[in-house]
């Protein structure tokens, strides 16, 4: 737990030092949500089909948004790598990433900021491992995982476990769905992947989940902009946000037609969705206005406000 706690402070210090003022950009505009006069063209907003993501499909299928006044382009990627790719070519106003991946890219565009806490993982990102009984036993084994880094943050914390790195073992560069599907289909030993993939997979491969992120807090999403976008259309973030959480507190309290909304778009059943979101913590605004970094945490985005006065 010590050598996680250290990937993490690391983590935390890359977080903390481009972390917005997320609470404030959730405060109720004066003229009630509408968006800003001079915003032209649609928010194009890009998900990937991690369940946590949930609250903005339930905001598109729920019309939410457009009940805000605004028009959002959804955009729906099959992997993390395509997306963040897509948003540094600035096709992309809003991305929904891991904040690994933010911090990464923020290093590339140093005007990204995070804007909001979608989730923490706690339990649906994690490992499969066929015949793998312990850390230990993966050594020399073939695992498959993108090239992304939560994915390498979260192997590396279960090969520490036995003093292992990644160059004791064989690696496959593939995407969450197609790593669960080589898995699967038993082409490697073990891979890096996340619900929806992970569950089913396990099963389909005959191995296990030998290790997630349940209790760890390894992984936290977040929504990033770029410092342009948040300086001339902020009556639309704060609009958007609105129309996030009216999708939030629908899932967290369990609404049968807020969760086939999201199956429907990961292509699963909405009991399924339910099941995963089991392994998710969501953040709704309120709970985003209790969001700071402590890097001498375990928990890096966790804690009393400290962002607004």
């Amino acid at each position: 737990m010590a050598k996680i706690s250290k990937i993490m402070r690391s983590l935390g210090l890359a977080i903390a030092a481009m972390i917005l003022a997320i609470a404030c950009a959730q405060e109720p505009n004066a003229d009630n949500g509408a968006p800003d006069a001079a915003a032209t063209g649609p928010l194009i907003s890009a998900t990937n089909n991690w369940v946590g993501y949930g609250g903005h499909h339930v905001a598109v299928g729920k019309n939410f948004f457009s009940e805000k006044g605004l028009q959002v382009q959804d955009l729906f990627f099959q992997s993390a790598s395509e997306q963040i790719t897509a948003f540094l070519a600035g096709r992309v106003d809003l991305g929904w990433f891991t904040s690994g991946d933010a911090v990464q890219m923020a290093a590339k565009d140093p005007s990204i900021k995070i804007i909001y806490l979608v989730d923490y993982s706690n339990g649906s990102d994690g490992i499969l491992g066929r015949q793998i009984q312990s850390p230990a036993d993966i050594k020399g084994k073939t695992v498959a995982r993108e090239n992304i880094l939560f994915e390498k943050v979260l192997l590396r914390a279960y090969l520490e476990k036995a003093g292992l790195t990644e160059q004791d073992v064989v690696i496959k560069d593939l995407a969450a769905a197609d790593a669960a599907a080589a898995f699967a289909a038993r082409q490697v030993d073990a891979a890096v992947t996340y619900e929806p993939y992970l569950s089913r997979s396990a099963e389909q491969g005959g191995g296990a989940v030998i290790f997630s992120t349940k209790d760890t807090n390894l992984i936290a999403d977040v929504v990033v902009a770029r410092d342009e976008l948040i300086q001339s259309r902020k009556a639309d973030l704060q609009a958007y946000f609105q129309a996030v959480d009216r999708a939030v507190k629908l899932l967290n309290a369990g609404d049968a037609e807020a969760l086939g909304l999201v199956g429907k778009k990961l292509g699963i059943s909405g009991e399924e969705v339910k099941e995963q979101l089991m392994g998710v913590k969501l953040f709704d605004n309120e709970g985003n206005k209790t969001v700071t970094v402590s890097i001498a945490s375990s928990h890096p985005l966790s804690g009393p406000s400290a962002i607004c006065p």
